[in-house]
C-alpha cells in the first residue's frame, strides 16, 4: 500500500502548479463548452460534451508535457500529433451523400478541430488568445450561419 501512495504522490503537483492546472482545465472546459453549446443548440452530432471533452484533453496533453518540464522541441511533436489525432476524429464526422452529391460534416470537424487549436492555447496558458479565439469561433458558427443563409437561400447547410 506505501508503495502505491508513494507512487500517487509523487506525481502531484505543488499547489501553485495545481492551481495553475486547475485554471487551464477549467478554462478549457468553458471554452469547449462555449462551442459545443452553439453545435448543441444546432442540433449537430458532436456537441456540448464532445467539444468539452476535445478542448480539455487537448489542453491535459499540453499541460502533462509541461508538467515534466520537456523542451520545445517534443512539445511540438505532441502537439502535431494531437493534431493529426483530431483531424481524424474530425473526418469521421465528414459525410458523403452520393444520392444528392452533398458533403455534410465540414463545419463539424473544423470546430472540433479549432477547439483542439483553442485546448493546446489554453495547456499553453494563453488563456487571453483563447478566449479571443473562442469568441471568434462563435462568431463564426453563430452569427455566419445568417450571412450563409442570405448568400445560398434556405438551403439545407452543412455542418
Amino acid at each position: 500500500m506505501g508503495l502505491i501512495l508513494d507512487e500517487l504522490s509523487a506525481s502531484l503537483p505543488t499547489a501553485p502548479e495545481a492551481v495553475r492546472f486547475v485554471i487551464r482545465l477549467l478554462a478549457a472546459l468553458l471554452a469547449g463548452g462555449i462551442i459545443g453549446w452553439q453545435r448543441e443548440a444546432t442540433h449537430k452530432a458532436a456537441g456540448l460534451r464532445t467539444h468539452m471533452l476535445v478542448c480539455s484533453g487537448t489542453a491535459l496533453f499540453i499541460l502533462a508535457a509541461l508538467g515534466t518540464s520537456m523542451q520545445l522541441d517534443a512539445l511540438s511533436r505532441i502537439m502535431q500529433g494531437v493534431i493529426t489525432g483530431i483531424g481524424f476524429l474530425g473526418a469521421g464526422a465528414i459525410l458523403k451523400i452520393e444520392s444528392t452529391h452533398q458533403i455534410k460534416g465540414l463545419t463539424t470537424a473544423a470546430g472540433i478541430w479549432m477547439t483542439a487549436a483553442l485546448g493546446v492555447t489554453i495547456g499553453l496558458g494563453q488563456l487571453g488568445t483563447a478566449a479571443i479565439g473562442t469568441a471568434f469561433a462563435w462568431l463564426v458558427l453563430s452569427a455566419l450561419v445568417k450571412v450563409d443563409k442570405r448568400i445560398d437561400g434556405p438551403s439545407d447547410r452543412t455542418g
